[in-house]
């Protein structure tokens, strides 16, 4: 089976004061329709990673690489519109925080609506029924009702689970799930990563995960990559993240403190230049 994404020396490039800065530094990797994690401390590369691929890299920033790659298609030569075309019906991005990913002048029915519609043209019955449909599948309650209510009007686990049921109307063959759950109590940031999760197998979709929160991870995806400084130190199985070599993952390790926790103090990263 032919690879669902291949990046070969992605950079993505900053101009600043002191001269060009690297964010990613020659970052390859190959993704099946499998779950893909990319952990690592804030500012390690990772969202830019994610945004990368969309080609959502605005400038001055400058994205190159050897190879950039989705399901064939070289992403780097395609146009703005072909690139519109594929964001949303093929490879979908959940954002951090639904406030700012959400419209708030739009209902929800709306914005669900509006991510279909604009890949395809359907009826307004067909798109009413997919988009109850999608409000079902993310298990929100009384999806009729919510249909007509505004952002502000819906709590952070609403929210969170209407963008993801706006990213996966159009049924993509990838999705990108950018720290999904970082603003969600531990509770429902359980029920949402298994909504992903589910979504996910029954769809056959390839995910990368982002996050730094590497417990969560191991235990949702099928492979792991540590970034550091815009660079990928270290790839394993994620079953096997407690195993890890590299003396960085070794210390996101050792930064996890423990319900059963008996050191006076947390070990602490040290930052070198390049990753400040």
């Amino acid at each position: 089976m032919s690879a669902l994404l291949e990046i070969k020396n992605l950079r993505v490039t900053f101009p600043t004061a002191r001269g060009p800065v690297d964010v990613v530094k020659g970052l390859s990797l190959t993704l099946g329709r499998e779950r893909l994690g990319i952990v690592g401390e804030s500012g390690s590369g990772k969202s830019m990673t994610g945004r990368s691929i969309l080609r959502l890299i605005r400038a001055p920033g400058k994205v190159t690489a050897d190879r950039l790659a989705f399901d064939g298609v070289d992403l780097l030569k395609q146009s703005e519109k072909q690139m519109r075309a594929i964001r949303g019906a093929r490879i979908s991005m959940v954002m951090q925080d639904p406030k700012f990913s959400l419209n708030p002048v739009m209902t929800i029915g709306d914005q669900i609506a509006e991510a279909l519609l604009t890949h395809q043209k359907l009826g307004r019955a067909d798109i009413r029924g997919r988009t109850l449909a999608m409000l079902e599948a993310v298990r929100i309650n009384d999806p009729e009702r919510v249909l007509g209510l505004y952002p502000h009007e819906v709590s952070g686990g609403m929210g969170q689970r209407v963008m993801i049921a706006m990213m996966l109307i159009p049924e993509p063959d990838l999705l990108i799930a950018d720290e999904p759950t970082s603003a969600l109590d531990v509770s429902v940031q359980a029920q949402v990563l298994e909504i992903i999760d589910d979504l996910v197998k029954r769809k056959g979709m390839g995910l990368i995960l982002i996050s730094h929160d590497l417990d969560l991870v191991s235990a949702y995806c099928d492979r792991i990559l540590v970034m550091r400084s815009g660079e990928v130190v270290e790839e394993c199985a994620a079953g096997e993240l407690r195993n890890a070599k590299h003396p960085y993952t070794r210390g996101l390790l050792a930064s996890i403190p423990r319900l059963d926790e008996d050191r006076d103090e947390l070990p602490v990263l040290q930052r070198d230049e390049a990753s400040t």
